[in-house]
């Protein structure tokens, strides 16, 4: 009986040290990880943990093969693994490995082959909590330049499309649920289909599907292509589902300004964002010559940017509502480029309920898109650039005005008296003012 007095209380401590102990580790887990977003794009891939606190966190990759491990403190995985690569050309499998620590959560990705690796946590914002964001991105790749042969040599207009928000960044949401980066991809695909079959024109679509492109990106894409416009498509929205209509905005000239600067400051490395002019400016060793070149590209940019805007205005009043008659300057990254025409359109308030079917309807989309192409259409058949089949192969009008002679025009069209007559079939070298002149471009 006395040996008795002694076990069970041996005992009754170990089972009460041991439950203790496993209590100790129920707690010490006091984060999780409630879902895990991948989000594969042409150049990288981002992987967003949603956490139910902050990220404790550690990681390190290891090779042979390539993987990247994370490590989340006090942390429990509530999400499946199983499926998470399915569709990502970067990652082969999430799986879990063993931690250190009990309370902790070792997840691995294994890799297809070795990242340039970012990670950082995000605060919680709009719908979302705490996150950790892990992106991989391709090393020394660089996006592929439209070479397109046309005839006579002559090269097609480049039109740079962005389709609004993308990926992890679902932009605007509708009443009913409706996304934005949804809409504007949409509107975008249609307006690309357009555009490429108008001869002489090619669109350069700069997101493709649903993933994130950066702003900074998204202008380099542009100009590694070359684009003569960029067209940025969103979809509005406000705390109120009252305003509707569609707008066209422009880049503000205080945030022009701001870039003109950093620009000039840095036109060694950056002349090429100056157009043509940008070697000149480069080389030149006149401050005062640099920046008045700088400065007509710029303001040649700006001012193209609002005519284009105004065509679009121009066009979508015909299939939707205006919320602005006149295009709106305001300070966008996405416009910040000095040497691509740019404007984004807001082509509805999806916080609108009438406005957020529209934009969801396949037929209004449809117009949407048709209208932003007829504004692209006028606009370079009135401004057409040197050196493109579109040159080579339209009219310009010409509104003849005091002064102005067969001669005059032939000189300053570089083409013969002969020519302008026999287009328009002139029967005298007499000019009224006012007149409408089919004017043969020379290309």
């Amino acid at each position: 009986m006395r040996l008795l007095s002694y076990i069970f209380p041996s005992i009754f401590w170990l089972l009460f040290a041991t439950a203790l102990l496993n209590a100790s580790n129920v707690v010490a887990s006091t984060n999780s990880i409630e879902g895990i977003r991948v989000w594969p794009a042409p150049e990288n891939t981002r992987i967003v943990f949603d956490l139910k606190n902050k990220p404790d966190y550690k990681y390190f990759t290891l090779s042979k093969p390539s993987r990247l491990v994370i490590d989340f403190k006090d942390t429990k995985n509530n999400t499946a693994l199983k499926t998470l690569a399915n569709n990502d050309p970067r990652i082969k499998l999430f799986r879990t490995s063993t931690a250190k620590s009990k309370a902790n959560t070792r997840l691995v990705l294994e890799l297809t082959k070795s990242y340039q690796l970012n990670v950082f946590p995000l605060a919680p914002a709009g719908q979302y909590g705490d996150r950790l964001v892990v992106d991989l991105h391709d090393k020394n790749e660089k996006a592929k330049t439209i070479k397109k042969t046309v005839p006579n040599g002559k090269r097609d207009i480049i039109i740079a499309i962005v389709a609004g928000h993308g990926g992890y960044d679902p932009g605007s949401i509708g009443a009913k649920g409706s996304y934005e980066k949804r809409v504007t991809l949409a509107i975008a695909k249609k307006l690309s289909i357009l555009i490429n079959q108008r001869r002489g024109f090619k669109a350069v679509m700069i997101r493709k599907g649903d993933y994130y492109v950066k702003h900074s990106r998204k202008t380099e894409l542009a100009r590694k292509n070359k684009a003569d416009l960029l067209i940025s498509i969103h979809a509005d929205a406000f705390v109120s589902p009252k305003p509707q209509g569609a707008s066209v905005l422009v880049q503000s000239s205080r945030r022009a300004n701001s870039e003109f600067t950093r620009w000039i400051a840095n036109r060694q490395d950056e002349s090429e964002l100056l157009g043509g002019a940008g070697e000149m400016i480069k080389k030149t060793t006149d401050k005062n010559l640099a920046f008045t070149l700088a400065d007509m590209k710029k303001e040649h940019t700006m001012s193209s940017s609002y005519e284009f805007a105004l065509h679009v205005i121009k066009q979508m009043k015909k299939v939707t509502k205006l919320h602005k008659s006149k295009p709106e300057g305001l300070s966008l990254a996405v416009l910040k480029s000095s040497d691509i025409p740019s404007v984004l359109i807001e082509t509805g308030f999806i916080s609108n309920p009438i406005e957020e079917r529209n934009l969801n309807s396949k037929n209004h989309q449809q117009k949407l898109a048709k209208a932003i192409f007829k504004a692209v259409d006028s606009y370079f058949i009135e401004n057409t650039p040197q050196g493109t089949l579109l040159a080579a192969t339209t009219m310009k009008k010409h509104k003849v005005r005091s002064g102005e002679s067969l001669s005059v025009l032939a000189q300053r069209y570089k083409i013969s008296i002969a020519t302008i007559k026999s287009v328009n079939k002139l029967k005298s070298n007499v000019l009224r003012i006012g007149q409408t002149l089919k004017i043969p471009r020379a290309g």
